[in-house]
Formats: C-alpha cells, structure tokens, sequence
C-alpha cells in the first residue's frame, strides 16, 4: 500500500504542471495490420506472430492451434482478447491456446502491448495480445480467397459486407484441412514418434495406429457474423458471434489428439458519446466465450485393445464492463469503469465412456472450477508540451472455488498500477517508458487439476494424482520499461529493455509427487529493437532482434538449478522487400535464432540447437481486384525445433528423467493464394 501512495503523490505532482494540448499518448506496441491479407499461409495466429514479432516465441503442438511466448511468458501470464472479449481455452495441456479460437482470414490487425500497462482487463500480468477483427463498411464490398500448400493443404474463405451509414453488417466463412507435415528429414507426425520411440523418448503406445497413421492433421470450420447499429449520431451498437469447429487435430508430442474442439463467441457493445461535461463517452461491453474439447488416445496403440481414455473439458466465461471518459480540462482526461467475469472450467476422465470411480478425485480432471472477478480501474492522461503522461490503477477482487467439497476456496485481492511517460525530445527523437505493477490469480488447473489413473511399463497401477496446488497465492510483476524511437526520412528504430520482479510466480515443480505447482521469485530482462530503412528506390527493410534472460531467486528444493524455464534465446529476422509495381511486393525474409542453452533442464527443458530459415513470397495485385500470392517457406528444407519441454505440458515421456521428444517444424512448404475483392 506504501507504493501505491508514492505513486500517487508523484503523479499529482506531474499532473499539476503547465497544460498545453497534444497528440494523445499511447503506450508503445506492435502491430501487425491487415494480418487477413498478408498472412494467408494459414490460419494459425501463433505462427504469423511467432514469425513477424522478435519477442514472440512459438511453442509448436500441431499443424494449427498453437501457442506463444511473450518475453518468456505464456499461459495466463499473458491476456489474449478478441475484440475485447476473452475466451479460455478448455485443454489443461494447452491444445486449444485463446489464439487458436480465430483465424487469421478474420483479422485485421493485431497489436502486441508488452509488460503490464493495461488496467482495463482482469489479469494483464506481463503483456496483452489484443486482436481486432474486421468491421463491416457501408456500401457492398466482399472478397473471396482460394488457397493450397505442401503436405495437402487446401483453405477456401469468404466475406461480404454492406450495408449505409445507419446499419453494417458482414459474414465471415472459411474452411481448411491439412496432411501432416514433414519436417526437414521428410518425418510425417506419425514418423517423429516412431523415432522418439526408438530412442526411448516414448512409450510404444504412444504411437498412431497402423489405419490412423496416415490420416489429416485437422481440419477446420470457421464463420463469423457482425451487425453494426449507428442507432443515433451518438449512439452505435455492435454485434458480433464467432463459431470454430476443428475435428480430429493430432498433437504428436503429447499422449492424446483432440477428438474435436468448439468454441462459440459472443461480443455485444453499445457506445454513448456527449451525455455532458462529465462524460465525453460511455462504453458498454458484455461478452461471453464457450469451448467444448474432448482429447483422446483413440488413434494411438494405447487404445487398440478396446480401452480409450478420453478427458473431455469445457471451458467459459461471461464477461461485463462500463467505462466513463471524461476531459476534466482541455489536457487532462480521466476514464473509470468497472468490470467483471465469472470463468468456469470442468472436465472428466473416462474409459470408452464411461466414468471411472476414482477415490481422490471422482473422476475428474478440474471439477466445476469457477474464477469470480469483480475491479474498479481508473485511468488519468495529462498531455504537456513534449510529454505525455498517463497513470492506471486497478483493484480486483477474485474469488476461486471448486466443484470438490473438499477443496479450499481462494479470496485474492490486489491493487495494481502503473504510470507511463512518452517524451518528443525533437522532431525524429522519441522516448517512452514505464513503471507497473499488475497481478493475476491461479487458474482451475494450477489450484486442482488431478492426473488421469495410469500404468507403469510393468502394468502395476498408478492412480490419480492431484497435480494443482490448492493454496497458490496469486502473482505480482514489478516492472519497469525504458524504450527510444528514431524517425528519419529513410530509416526508423524502436529499442527498448525491460526488467520483471516477479512475486509469487507460479512455477511447475516435477520433482514433486504431487501438488506440483508453487511459488516462487524471480526475474527477467531483456532487450527489443525493431525497424524499417528504406534502403533506395523502391526497396525497403524491416528488421527485429529480441533477447530475454530469466533466473529464479533460488533453486527449488532439491533442485540446483535457477535457469527460469520458458525464456527463449536471441531471435531475430530481417526482410528485404521490393515494392516492384503499385501494391505488388516480393520479399526474401530471414529468421534465425541462437541456441538454446539457458535451460532449467531439473524440469524438464533441454537444449535446442540454433536454427535459420530463408522464406521468399511474392505478392501480386492484378487489376480488378485480382491478386495472386506465391511463397516458400524454409527453402532450405532445414529440420529444426523451436520450442522447448518444460514439463508443464504432458509430453511424451517413458523415463521422467530422460529427454522427451522434441517436435520439429515443417520443412519447405510451397504455398499459393488466389484472392478477389470487390
């Protein structure tokens, strides 16, 4: 509480001073724009980002639907919002990651906000991937892409949109389906674990049946709907539905494939302008997320002699929010809301249907899990001659409960802020820079997730084991972020570091039998630097470079090691591009990264050797609408991995101490996209 009055003394002081009025600030962030454009080799958001942000880090489980890493951070330690809204994935393992319920060909931009400088949201911890879809435009507009690629790959999508100034409306469809495919030595998915079985990184049963090896990768439904209303010159409201239907994806490195995987979005906001000299705008937000996933070991040996083993989850969450935003003087603003949700996540273990008695946890892998939130947020920005300042606090109130009368439930309070600076020291000299401090509660999973009843290789018996740890406290970041822009004629440059206390970090722990989560303290810094130079003509590049180092305090007990888990090498990419006619660009992209060897190898992670791939695309608007894009990705058919086996995902293992699989990425892929707008 000390801090937060230091806080607030030193921001009534800079909000007191002289007012001119300015541009207003923004807290710096990427932004990828018109991603449904320019990322048509799939519909995967994970990899369009992994590829095109240094700081993001892709964890690789599939064709498609996989997850990110954010400046070493990942699961709930970074907030996904699709227009706002939030939706959980249902899979403890992370099967269904928030970024795998939207695809790429409804998207137009996504923007990146890295550290914990929103106070908006329930649960901004230590960065916000904020994904906004498109918005249907008055007249009748449309377009229609046509795609295939390597290991039988085929996509088709579709949008119109119309309407006049009053009403809007789109509709968004799509549908693909891919092979498995080969990594760089010409492995299938089933290949890459008959090789991990024969160097004993995997069980025998592990592998796909002799009639299933050969099946998809997944395939993929999608279609979104939108209604926009200017029900007055003051008054808009919007609504929108999202529905995914996946079917059948495999996930190679784990025990169990997704049987199918729904999910549903429902987004409802209605926004109020001039109601007076105490409300510049009123904004109303409801939005509610459902996802239905049953994994399975039904393709694998496991299961060929009648015994499938099924954890069937559903995962949702209602969410609500108002905010005021008022201007107390011509430059100085003031925003107040609150906000709420209620998530729940539940799942059962079953065995060809049907439930199994278990004394510890009745069956269930979470059991009725419910995360109830109800904050207040404020937010003042004071604009100055050069500078700009902006101040967000936060309190939460959270309560967590389960299913399980014999489970503790969880209060967790927390007040968080954090206070914002951007500085124009000239015309082509920019600084920005930061100090928060934001906080977010366990999950179902950390709190009471319990193992599925197995076997040991030799038949004996191993039951259930309650893997969450019901006495987690929540999380505290501490950070602070320092960053400079340069803007020149033919060349710009962001580079920022940062640095992260965490505080009671949740942290997975394999040497335990059970409750296998804890926490502990640790820290992580780094360094991001991006830019384009507009090199002569009419050639351009863009380039990035990221670097984070995480350690913990001290090591866990009866463990050495205090190499923080999940904090990715030097990455980085350059792109030369040529804009060659109008809009028509080709691009020869290199992506590299270094070796992974700061590993916390006590839980599970192991060294990755450094890797590069060289992509080439090109890009080609046809008059009338017409466009036609070619690529290839890793033209030198390198096989490589890029994400690690911290054991906080259930990979394939036969002895907890050795080395589990590591899944390599595709090897070159040949990819074309014929589009049409109108």
């Amino acid at each position: 509480m000390k801090k937060a009055v230091y806080l607030s003394i030193a921001c009534a002081a800079l909000l007191s001073a002289a007012e001119v009025q300015i541009d207003p600030i923004a807290v710096e962030s990427t932004t990828l724009e018109d991603v449904s454009g320019e990322e048509i080799k799939s519909a995967d958001v994970a990899e369009a980002l992994a590829k095109k942000v240094p700081s993001i880090t892709l964890v690789r489980r599939s064709g498609i639907a996989n997850d990110i890493i954010l400046r070493g951070q990942k699961r709930d330690n970074i907030n996904v919002l699709i227009d706002d809204g939030k939706i959980y994935g249902a899979c403890p393992n992370r099967m269904d990651p928030p970024t795998s319920h939207v695809v790429t060909n409804n998207i137009e931009s996504i923007e990146i906000v890295e550290g914990p400088y929103d106070v908006e949201h329930f649960g901004t911890l230590s960065g916000m991937v904020k994904v906004n879809t498109k918005k249907p435009e008055a007249g009748v507009h449309g377009n229609i892409n046509l795609n295939a690629g390597s290991f039988d790959y085929k996509k088709a999508s579709a949008t119109i949109e119309g309407g006049n100034e009053t009403v809007r409306a789109m509709i968004g469809i799509s549908g693909e389906r891919s092979g498995q495919y080969k990594d760089g030595d010409g492995n299938t998915f089933a290949d890459q674990i008959d090789n991990a079985i024969l160097a004993k990184q995997a069980a025998a049963g592990n592998a796909f049946q002799d009639q299933y090896r050969d099946m998809d990768a997944y395939t993929k439904k999608s279609i979104m709907a939108k209604l926009f209303v200017d029900i007055t010159d003051d008054q808009e409201l919007r609504l929108s539905y999202t529905a995914n239907r996946s079917d059948d994806v495999l996930y190679p490195n784990t025990p169990m494939d997704a049987v199918y995987d729904n999910s549903d979005l429902y987004n409802v906001q209605y926004s109020i302008k001039n109601l007076g000299s105490w409300s510049k705008a009123v904004d109303l937000k409801y939005y509610y997320s459902y996802v239905d996933h049953p994994m399975s070991t039904k393709y694998r040996k496991a299961s060929a002699a009648g015994q499938v083993v099924t954890n069937h989850l559903e995962s949702s969450i209602h969410g609500a929010s108002v905010k005021n935003t008022a201007d107390l003087t011509d430059t100085l603003e003031m925003a107040i809301g609150l906000d709420s949700s209620l998530r729940n996540w539940d799942g059962k273990y079953d065995v060809n249907g049907v439930v199994p008695v278990n004394p510890i946890s009745g069956g269930y892998s979470i059991n009725d899990a419910k995360t109830r939130n109800a904050a207040v947020f404020a937010e003042f920005e004071k604009k100055y001659t050069d500078v700009s300042v902006k101040l967000g606090l936060r309190y939460d109130n959270t309560k967590i409960t389960s299913g399980d009368a014999n489970q503790q439930e969880n209060s967790y309070r927390s007040f968080n802020g954090n206070l914002y600076a951007h500085y124009d020291a000239s015309p082509t000299l920019g600084f920005f820079g930061g100090i928060g401090k934001a906080s977010r509660v366990p999950d179902g999973r950390e709190l009471y997730f319990y193992s599925k009843p197995g076997k040991k290789p030799d038949g004996t018996p191993v039951p259930a084991q309650e893997i969450g740890t019901p006495d987690l406290k929540q999380t505290s970041n501490y950070q602070a972020d320092l960053g400079m822009k340069n803007s020149y004629d033919a060349f710009t440059l962001k580079s920022s570091v940062f640095y992260s206390k965490l505080q009671n970090y949740i942290y997975f722990n394999s040497s335990k039998p059970v409750n296998k989560f804890e926490n502990i303290d640790a820290s992580i810094y780094g360094i991001d630097i991006s830019g384009t130079w507009y090199a002569f003509g009419s050639f351009y590049v863009d380039f990035g470079a990221a670097y984070q180092r995480g350690r913990k305090d001290k090591a866990l007990e009866g463990q050495t090691n205090t190499n923080l888990a999940d904090i990715p090498p030097l990455k980085g990419n350059v792109a030369l591009n040529w804009l060659y006619y109008e809009e028509s660009v080709a691009t020869l992209e290199f992506v590299a990264a270094n070796k992974w060897s700061k590993i916390d190898d006590e839980n599970g992670e192991q060294e990755i050797d450094a890797w590069s791939v060289v992509n080439l695309k090109i890009d080609h608007q046809f008059p009338y609408g017409f466009g036609l894009a070619i690529g290839v990705d890793n033209v030198l058919n390198e096989t490589y991995a890029v994400s690690n086996t911290y054991k906080d995902l259930t990979l394939l293992s036969v002895d907890p101490n050795a080395e589990v699989m590591l899944m390599n990425e595709p090897g070159r892929y040949y990819y074309v996209n014929a589009s049409y707008k109108f």
